[in-house]
């Protein structure tokens, strides 16, 4: 059987996900009839501290609702270079609200409140894009799944209030966050206007996300979504399984972790890697010596092996660990790791 570590979203509902899917009591959402979506959706408010939830099918739909209703065609929004919302959202910001993005060079797709602030056009000059809201994302994908110093996210939400700014954070891999840091979801709930939390990376669910926020914002929200695909009907099926992972599937991420830290330090320690970029949660980024071979023979030589991994470009190669990578499979990556 094939080792697939190219993201943490090929992961397949567990048994018990899906015995509490199969009988999970439905309706049809588009007219809040769906009782399993409405619970999912009043759990993950709670569990933030803010007024409500809205789910959706992809944390992409789910960031692009938020881009949506915190600004106006010809704004702009201010985000590190690495950033999902710019780099692997198909264009949608500039698509769907007519925003651009300005790009900051931050560390390993995290910025500071002072480049932030330097970020943000003047508001009465007129000839440059109106800066409108600010985009975290924690843990930062391209970043190797790096998480941020809650003290930074202070200083860049002071930043953001003296500029009335808003502040939205992805928080697709935001368990991760949770789990590595040891932090409450509250204190993030604290923080942003916004949130988006994504239920089938780390989490295993099949499908979905959810945007948090204030009861006005996620009321928006609704009329956002019909626009940008609709609603999903019986969705409880899938909210079900999202409600199973909540329960019972953030505290194991800490596994995930280990895994990947010993993928690092075992890359670290072969003659044929470059670099390894510091792996705090679920994400190993590392480079192959240009001397030794490419990163396209490397993924190939890998594949032969049964192991699937992904480029990043720039001659960076990604692993993921997930909720499908088993301890055999995790000693056998080892084994190929060392024999190469």
């Amino acid at each position: 059987m094939g080792i697939n570590l190219i993201s943490d979203t090929v992961t397949k509902p567990t048994p018990e996900m899906l015995k509490a899917m199969f009988s999970a009591e439905v309706g049809d959402d588009v007219f809040k009839h769906d009782p399993s979506v409405n619970a999912l959706e009043e759990k993950a408010a709670a569990m933030f501290k803010m007024e409500a939830a809205l789910f959706f099918p992809s944390g992409t739909m789910t960031n692009q609702t938020a881009i949506k209703l915190h600004t106006q065609a010809g704004e702009q929004l201010i985000c590190d270079k690495y950033a999902h919302v710019y780099n692997y959202e198909g264009g949608g910001v500039s698509f769907n609200s007519g925003v651009s993005c300005k790009l900051v060079d931050g560390e390993r797709g995290m910025m500071t409140a002072l480049q932030v602030k330097k970020a943000i056009n003047p508001p009465d000059f007129y000839h440059s894009p109106l800066t409108s809201l600010v985009c975290i994302e924690n843990t930062t994908n391209k970043g190797g799944g790096a998480c941020w110093d809650l003290n930074d996210l202070v200083e860049i939400k002071e930043v953001c209030t003296e500029n009335n700014l808003s502040y939205h954070l992805d928080g697709a891999r935001l368990w991760n966050a949770l789990v590595a840091g040891n932090h409450s979801p509250e204190v993030f709930g604290e923080l942003f206007d916004s949130i988006s939390v994504c239920l089938s990376k780390g989490l295993g669910c099949p499908v979905g996300s959810l945007l948090v926020g204030d009861r006005v914002l996620i009321d928006k929200a609704l009329r956002i979504r019909k626009v940008l695909g609709g609603g999903m009907r019986q969705a409880g099926y899938l909210a079900a399984a999202g409600i199973y992972a909540l329960d019972n599937h953030i505290d194991r991420l800490k596994e995930d972790h280990g895994k990947a830290k010993e993928l690092a330090s075992t890359l670290a320690d072969m003659s044929y890697v470059k670099k390894v970029e510091p792996t705090e949660t679920n994400i190993v980024i590392f480079e192959i010596r240009e001397s030794e071979m490419t990163d396209t023979a490397f993924i190939e030589l890998m594949g032969k092996k049964n192991i699937q991994l992904i480029g990043m470009g720039d001659g960076k190669l990604r692993m993921v660990t997930h909720l499908d990578y088993t301890e055999q499979m995790h000693y056998e990556v080892i084994r190929v790791l060392k024999s190469i």
